[in-house]
């Protein structure tokens, strides 16, 4: 079987007989010249399949579902919570925050933030191609920008990076079956206001991530990586 992965976003269940659009048909028969009878892989929230090239018209695939690879994922929820950054910086934060396993990025308009608009449609393809080449079956949502009151009213475990924070450590105990979200502020850091409002969180953890001051996308992967090599 190639190694070509691709997301696709109908329902998936064997001996499905089905096309992939012009997009991913250009990929597979131009791009890596994928020929009638070899197969690859598609994926979604169902789980992940083996699928057979019958035939390629008109520059168009289609294909047969002939055995199911892996089912569908069961995981920790973990959210990314951040002011977004500019554009160029902003790509590789969302790829690289998917990789690791972010489930659903959620966008705030804190005080200091600069960019205040987000292009949806192009992050959710730059998710869903780090989705593909991370080997990841589920592929991460991504929300509308909203206000810190809005977030806050969430159902969550929250890990506030917090360079005020004495602490840099996880209390586990205080891990429960909610989603576990990382808040990380704008590059000009959270207002007094804001820090005081997410502190009266229930349940909040304020840890200190690195002693230096980050790029955002630099505290994303950093918090990433620290949250779940604690909590998984």
């Amino acid at each position: 079987m190639s190694n070509i992965r691709l997301f696709y976003r109908e329902s998936l269940s064997l001996n499905l007989t089905a096309t992939l659009d012009k997009s991913q048909s250009h990929y597979v028969s131009k791009v890596m010249r994928i020929k009638e009878n070899e197969v690859f892989s598609l994926f979604n929230s169902s789980g992940e399949w083996e699928a057979k090239i019958l035939k390629i018209s008109k520059s168009i695939v289609e294909f047969n579902v002939t055995k199911q690879l892996r089912q569908k994922e069961n995981f920790k929820e973990l959210w990314l919570a951040f002011s977004p950054i500019k554009s160029n910086y902003f790509n590789f934060m969302i790829q690289k925050a998917t990789e690791l396993g972010v489930t659903k990025f959620l966008p705030i308009i804190f005080d200091r933030t600069i960019v205040r608009k987000i292009n949806k449609e192009r992050l959710e393809k730059v998710i869903i191609e780090a989705t593909e080449q991370s080997n990841r079956i589920n592929v991460p949502v991504i929300e509308q920008p909203q206000t810190l009151e809005n977030f806050l009213k969430y159902d969550m475990d929250l890990i506030f990076t917090d360079l005020n924070a004495s602490n840099n450590k996880i209390d586990l105990k205080k891990i429960t079956a909610s989603p576990t979200c990382i808040i990380i502020g704008p590059e000009g850091d959270f207002s007094e206001e804001e820090r005081q409002e997410i502190l009266k969180f229930k349940g909040v953890q304020p840890i200190k991530i690195n002693e230096n001051i980050l790029r955002s996308e630099t505290a994303v992967i950093s918090a990433i990586s620290i949250i779940n090599y604690a909590i998984n």
